[in-house]
């Protein structure tokens, strides 16, 4: 029974999401930002569309003007870089202020995956997701390896229902 009520709570399921991808890093270019690529790579293999692919500087003005000027179709933006404890690390300070909701468990569950495979520096880790509007926006480390966790554990077997989800709210 709770699997009927399960699969009749995800009839809103979005089969093909329109993303953005973001990193934040003052050192990474289209030549060598493997994480973005690999965000990009993942989406599409999922049937998804990459409608905005950018790089930029941790400044929080820039992530801010990015997030404020996104093409209305974009449903899900996903960020990575920026989450850390450095100084320059300022993308979870920049885009947690502007959500609507949080979705706590993303980040809860993002650093109990992490410590299983890097042990305690996981704790370090500041990955977090919200709504902003009628949006989700994920946002975790830079590393190719946090990326591919976040990506194939969390984001891909939920995307198309949390915008569902989001996009169904009144």
């Amino acid at each position: 029974m709770a699997k009927q009520e399960h699969s009749h709570h995800r009839g809103a399921d979005v089969q093909v999401v329109e993303c953005a991808v973001i990193t934040v890093s003052d050192s990474r270019t289209a030549a060598n930002d493997v994480s973005g690529q690999l965000i990009c790579r993942l989406l599409e293999e999922g049937g998804h569309r990459v409608v905005q692919y950018r790089i930029l500087q941790d400044e929080p003005a820039l992530i801010l003007g990015a997030l404020q000027t996104l093409p209305e179709n974009v449903a899900a933006v996903l960020i990575n870089g920026g989450t850390g404890l450095a100084r320059r690390d300022t993308t979870y300070e920049t885009v947690t202020r502007l959500f609507d909701k949080e979705i706590s468990g993303f980040g809860e569950l993002f650093r109990i995956l992490s410590f299983e495979e890097i042990g305690a520096a996981a704790m370090l880790s500041r990955a977090t997701a919200g709504v902003i509007g009628r949006r989700v926006v994920f946002s975790m480390p830079g590393a190719p390896q946090a990326v591919e966790l976040a990506m194939k554990k969390l984001i891909l077997p939920e995307l198309g229902h949390i915008i569902g989800l989001v996009r169904g709210m009144k």
